[in-house]
């Protein structure tokens, strides 16, 4: 599966950025394509109220997300997951980042997060690439 990911950022002099980001199957994670300085700000505004970054971190109203990119899912060690994430079937990957953070309950119906999701395409990039750095 190929995807050729195009965004604008501000600051470089109106001409944006073309990254060209091939994903194939069976092939090592590649790096996000997003700001993880920005996914920073995104994660501490948008998702640390209910889960930690750190290593071995607490249970908040969720599992930790230390480790999150490439852990199967429903896998945290005593965390009540729902009966849905439990058997979802899936390793937490990129592509399934963006897939999942704008709107968690399409991609996995019947989970109990109950954020919303992130809307901004730009967050959702920034904020995956952060999750990459945790590990």
């Amino acid at each position: 599966m190929d995807r050729l990911l195009t965004r604008r950022r501000p600051g470089l002099g109106g001409a944006g950025f073309l990254l060209a980001v091939t994903l194939g199957l069976g092939a090592a994670q590649p790096a996000a394509a997003g700001d993880p300085v920005q996914g920073h700000t995104v994660f501490a505004s948008r998702c640390a109220m209910c889960h930690s970054a750190a290593k071995g971190g607490p249970t908040i109203l969720g599992p930790t997300l230390w480790g999150v990119v490439g852990r199967p899912a429903g896998s945290v060690k005593g965390f009540a997951y729902s009966t849905a994430m439990k058997t979802a079937g899936f390793s937490w990957s990129n592509d399934r980042l963006h897939a999942y953070l704008p709107r968690p309950a399409a991609m996995v119906p019947g989970t109990k997060m109950t954020f919303l999701g992130l809307k901004s395409p730009e967050q959702v990039d920034d904020l995956v690439a952060y999750l990459n750095t945790l590990k």
